[in-house]
């Protein structure tokens, strides 16, 4: 895989259901290099500041107008079902149903009762034969990524056999069937990875009652990919395991969207429109000129003896101002302490150590996501192997430095070099961050102008709508395969929003609250692209 390309083709990087007919950024063809800063053109730097000045006057009105707001779960309610109408539906008629939601007074889950699935919202009527109102479009692009990781099984199917070949890379099996979901937990994943992913589908069967099939789907909760194409002889004899990356030399993984785009509570990261909130206010405060002009890499390192994570991690922290050498990059390391089971983080730049106590009364400010958009560049490297900080470090429309990586998660494999990010060689970081800082600096509006792009890549082709419309897709393509009518495993459970969000508490709690879907949507999802041009038959 080129480090540089994270797509084979990316013949349509529109925004989600456009209907303005504006083009984008054409990407660079493949094989072809060029330099970015001498290929974009200065002037658009100042039409995208024209343009940002009318959104922040218009934003800017918004805010003043919800001022009122009663309480916060009137104000998520709000927020939500504006949400739910996209931009190519705010003309239909299709209805937004609400879904009830209440907690009872029993606090124990075993005594919470899930209701019945939300009914489906009536269909609206055929558009007549005079209106122009556009209909949505074909999905961004990276949609096409669903038959390329569901390939090994479209010949053949997926047997039950196959299925339960899984169990070994498990956390947990989940069953779909007539929109009510049943989970069986086979081990306990980090921290609430398995409670958010679980939390996801449950709004997906909300946001889109009535239209997802029924499934028989194992999940894998960890970081690297194990179900390699050279352990079996016929490709579909290969369990589908669902994952939040894969290794693209050889894993059949199928990508799914990472549990912290509805919550993080461990690391008091809100859900993705929430932070998404919190990070456009702090881009607003501290605008990309204003910022300090060097790389900004925070994150976890850890001991050199435990693993690749580690190893490459501390040859990044080398590039560090060491020995008379300046490569324009400010790296903090994170150091984790355990306490009652929670993960508290404080940051270290390089070998200072700041007092754990002075990181208790400052509240973990330091860490705050939004707080750490201050540096005109942000370094992205992987962890053990993608890592979920990723969206957050494109979200500060700063150019991101993106490390070269094997490992493909639903965001990175859509990216496309000097359009959304600038490549970094991992073969040789330091030189290569500090020639890409310098040159950022001598063509500003250049480097402006990507870090806006990639930040408006994630803001908008990575916001719930459109992730909702690929998790209906993959799930339904997935279905399609399934040779077999799944039942409900013994001793599974049966899962909703009223059994997990009433029987939770604090921040988990808050959190599942904040991304709750409130409406049964009544239009249709984009339109899934066909496979991508040259794959493989």
């Amino acid at each position: 895989m080129s480090g540089r390309r994270h797509t084979a083709e990316n013949t349509h990087q529109a925004t989600p259901c456009r209907t303005d007919g504006a083009a984008s950024v054409a990407p660079a063809r493949a094989g072809q290099r060029s330099s970015w800063w001498t290929t974009i053109s200065p002037a658009r730097g100042v039409g995208f500041i024209v343009v940002s000045l009318v959104l922040l006057a218009l934003v800017g009105l918004r805010r003043w107008n919800d001022l009122d707001a009663q309480s916060f779960l009137q104000t998520s309610m709000r927020s939500n079902a504006t949400g739910q109408r996209r931009s190519h539906d705010r003309n239909s008629t299709a209805p937004l149903v609400p879904i009830h939601f209440s907690c009872s007074n029993e606090t124990s889950p075993q005594a919470l009762t899930c209701p019945g699935p939300p009914s489906p919202p009536p269909r609206t009527s055929p558009r007549p034969s005079g209106d122009s109102a556009p209909l949505c479009p074909e999905a961004p692009d990276y949609f096409r990524f669903i038959h390329d990781d569901l390939r090994p099984w479209r010949d053949a199917g997926i047997t039950r056999e196959a299925v339960e070949r899984g169990l070994p890379h498990a956390y947990f099996r989940l069953v779909v069937l007539a929109g009510r979901a049943y989970v069986k937990t086979y081990r306990p994943a980090d921290m609430t990875r398995d409670v958010f992913t679980q939390w996801g589908v449950l709004q997906l069967l909300r946001r889109y009652a009535g239209r997802v099939p029924d499934l028989d789907v194992m999940f894998s909760c960890d970081d690297l990919g194990q179900v390699r194409a050279t352990d079996y002889r016929v490709p579909s004899d290969a369990p589908p395991v669902f994952r939040y990356c894969k290794e693209t030399r050889s894993a059949l993984d199928i990508v799914f969207p990472d549990w912290s785009f509805w919550g993080w509570p461990e690391y008091n990261i809100r859900p993705w429109p929430q932070m998404l909130e919190e990070v456009t206010q702090e881009n607003e405060r501290v605008r990309w000129p204003e910022r300090q002009p060097y790389a900004y890499w925070k994150g976890k390192v850890g001991k050199p003896h435990m693993g690749h994570m580690y190893r490459i991690r501390h040859q990044l922290m080398r590039c560090n101002i060491s020995n008379g050498h300046e490569w324009n990059a400010r790296l903090f390391r994170q150091v984790c302490f355990e306490k009652r089971s929670k993960c508290h983080r404080i940051f270290l730049f390089t070998k200072a150590d700041w007092a754990w106590s002075y990181a208790i009364r400052n509240g973990f400010k330091d860490s705050s996501i939004p707080k750490q958009c201050l540096y005109r560049y942000k370094i992205y490297i992987e962890g053990n192997s993608w890592s979920p900080s990723e969206k957050y470090i494109f979200a500060c429309n700063s150019p991101v430095l993106f490390v070269e990586t094997p490992f493909q998660d639903i965001l990175s494999r859509a990216l496309v070099a000097d359009k959304h990010y600038l490549h970094i060689n991992r073969d040789d970081m330091c030189r290569s961050i500090k020639t890409a800082v310098d040159r950022g600096n001598q063509h500003p509006e250049q480097a402006q102008l990507i870090g806006e792009q990639g930040s408006k890549f994630v803001r908008e082709e990575m916001s719930m709508d459109p992730l909702y419309d690929y998790m209906l897709h993959l799930l339904t393509e997935y279905a399609k395969l399934l040779r077999y009518k799944p039942t409900v495993p013994n001793d599974a459970v049966e899962i909703c929003s009223e059994s997990m969000a009433c029987a939770a508490s604090g921040r988990e709690r808050d959190y599942m609250i904040e991304s709750m879907e409130r409406y049964v949507t009544g239009f249709d999802p984009c339109t899934l692209p066909p496979r991508h041009p040259g794959m493989n038959n």
